[in-house]
């Protein structure tokens, strides 16, 4: 276990391999354990890092530290503390919202952005996740699979206050007009099953820009990183293998993501 102290408190992370750096961000449901797949296919050709945000895992826990401004300036304090230039961001859920935030503010250091099961709009999300507690949104995300027990035995860490704030938060905060400012290429990956974040049609809902993409797994739920792993993997390399400021759009070109994601 590694961890740094930002404002007198614990902040959790781990790290695998090297070369450029990308930050995984987890959602409401979980810990940074949940990316370890993920994080071992990156660390291939990076290094990888996932930490735990305010109030979940083993990162330490402070109503204060809630609102999403915070969780962004922890990611900023992160980077600053352990050196990281450039980077790239992988957010999930609340680490998704976290990470264009912090992107909407810092665009030079931030490389490029996935950003996997976000939603588009402010209310594109089901209020069970506020209402109830942490180890029955793992059961009612994670379904009866034992392939995902890394997310569901983290999340009764969680600090429900952490989860309820945050989405409170959220409803005020207008993130399609930051797809529309931001400069940073990203990409958006949905799952067509998820019970928690709407799949967004972003022809009704908003053009994107040029530097961004929309790619929808179609047999996953809320953890397409865990339901197809192998498949989130592929996309994922490729993702991180564009030339920097390259758009994503170009991984639409590709036969393998023509034949399995629209």
């Amino acid at each position: 276990m590694s961890a740094i102290i930002l404002n007198g408190e614990i902040v959790h992370y781990e790290v695998l391999g090297r070369g450029r750096p990308v930050i995984f961000l987890h959602g409401w449901v979980g810990s940074w354990r949940y990316w370890i797949p993920a994080m071992q296919s990156a660390s291939t050709t990076h290094r990888a890092y996932a930490l735990d945000l305010w109030g979940f895992g083993d990162t330490a826990k402070s109503v204060n530290n809630y609102l999403i401004e915070k969780q962004s300036d922890l990611l900023d304090q992160f980077l600053k503390e352990m050196g990281i230039g450039k980077v790239a961001l992988v957010g999930h859920g609340l680490g998704a919202v976290v990470a264009l935030k912090y992107t909407s503010k810092q665009s030079f250091s931030v490389d490029r952005v996935m950003m996997i099961g976000f939603p588009v709009n402010e209310n594109d999300f089901d209020e069970r996740l506020a209402n109830n507690p942490p180890s029955e949104l793992a059961d009612w995300l994670l379904g009866q699979s034992t392939d995902n027990e890394a997310a569901r035995a983290e999340a009764p860490k969680a600090d429900k206050h952490a989860i309820e704030i945050s989405l409170e938060d959220l409803k005020s905060i207008k993130t399609l007009n930051y797809f529309k400012q931001l400069k940073t290429a990203f990409l958006l990956v949905h799952g067509q099953n998820d019970p928690a974040i709407r799949t967004p049609n972003l022809d009704s809902d908003g053009q994107l820009t040029g530097q961004a993409h929309h790619i929808v797994f179609e047999e996953s739920g809320h953890f397409p990183m865990l339901d197809q792993s192998n498949k989130f993997n592929r996309l994922l390399a490729d993702f991180m293998a564009l030339e920097s400021g390259e758009s994503p759009r170009r991984l639409q070109l590709k036969e393998e993501w023509k034949r399995r994601v629209r």
